[in-house]
């Protein structure tokens, strides 16, 4: 009976030493809220690789920048890291308190994307080949147009300034209206995560969205003449910054728009839950590795410096 206990007692120690083993080696978790445009390479290469390299557990919330900041500042969201594009969202978030410094660790410019199996493929293919004009293909009867709510997100906003610069730049006075409609156009516009897979799907005909998340979802684009492509710093002063427009924020205060550099940032949040292991993945970020997946997945080097 004693030698039952014993046993009893030796199993009841060493099941516990296991539990207490497998809590302690259970990775942390880091959250990442990042801009919809980013979930190829940052759910499907740069989190996988930091959490194997770290010991952690990558979790990745991608939606519009500005809503992030907005969920982020009013604490409706929890999470460690931020990474949006343009210096918008993270000022906002500097105002907040939310983040000291921000750090730019990939750049990309607009371009125009098409769905390969929509019955316009074959026209914007000849536009890619200079045979038809790449913006008259976007004023076919029935075609479905995509973009994302300027209200919320940069991309939706940087959607409506290429149409303005293009409009000066081919001299075609209407060209944005004939497109885009109104600013706030309800049947255009989806949520900035899903409107890649809505275009890949045959959903939508075409979109005007970041080069890097086209080539990231391997879709048929036309590159667009720097003029108009919002990536080129020796046009922001002189060109750029003539494309601007009014609308209404997703709190109902007014947004005079203009257009920013089109740079991703990164930044540790001072609420994070895990900071120091937020400011390791900011540093993986400006780091060889995740350079090197950013740079396969299409994205340009960061220009500029960072944001405190």
């Amino acid at each position: 009976m004693r030698k039952k206990a014993l046993a009893l007692l030796v199993a009841v120690l060493l099941i516990d030493r296991l539990g207490l083993r497998a809590y302690a080696e259970t990775p942390t978790p880091i959250r990442v809220a990042y801009a919809g445009s980013m979930g190829a390479v940052m759910d499907q290469k740069i989190g996988p690789a930091f959490a194997q390299a770290h010991g952690a557990e990558y979790q990745g919330i991608g939606q519009a920048s500005y809503a992030l900041a907005h969920l982020l500042a009013s604490k409706q969201m929890q999470a460690d890291v931020f990474v949006p594009i343009t210096p918008g969202p993270i000022r906002f978030l500097i105002k907040a308190g939310l983040v000291k410094r921000a750090v730019p660790i990939a750049g990309t410019q607009m371009a125009l994307t098409y769905s390969p199996t929509s019955k316009f493929a074959a026209d914007f293919a000849s536009a890619k080949e200079g045979k038809k004009v790449w913006y008259e293909v976007l004023e076919s009867p029935g075609l479905r147009f995509g973009r994302t709510d300027p209200a919320t997100d940069p991309q939706g906003r940087n959607i409506i300034f290429t149409f303005l610069l293009a409009q000066n730049f081919y001299h075609v006075a209407d060209l944005a209206q004939k497109v885009l409609g109104p600013i706030r156009n309800e049947s255009q516009i989806f949520a900035e995560p899903s409107l890649l897979t809505r275009l890949e799907s045959g959903q939508i005909d075409a979109s005007v969205g970041y080069l890097s998340a086209i080539k990231s979802q391997h879709l048929p684009y036309i590159e667009l003449p720097r003029e108009i492509n919002l990536a080129d710093p020796a046009y922001f002063n002189t060109s750029y910054i003539k494309a601007s427009f009014s609308t209404t924020g997703a709190d109902g205060k007014p947004i005079a728009a203009k257009p920013e550099p089109l740079v991703f940032y990164a930044a540790a949040l001072t609420n994070a839950e895990h900071p120091a292991l937020a400011a390791q993945f900011v540093e993986f970020l400006t780091g060889a590795q995740a350079q090197n997946l950013l740079r396969d997945s299409g994205y340009d080097v960061a220009a500029g410096s960072g944001l405190q």
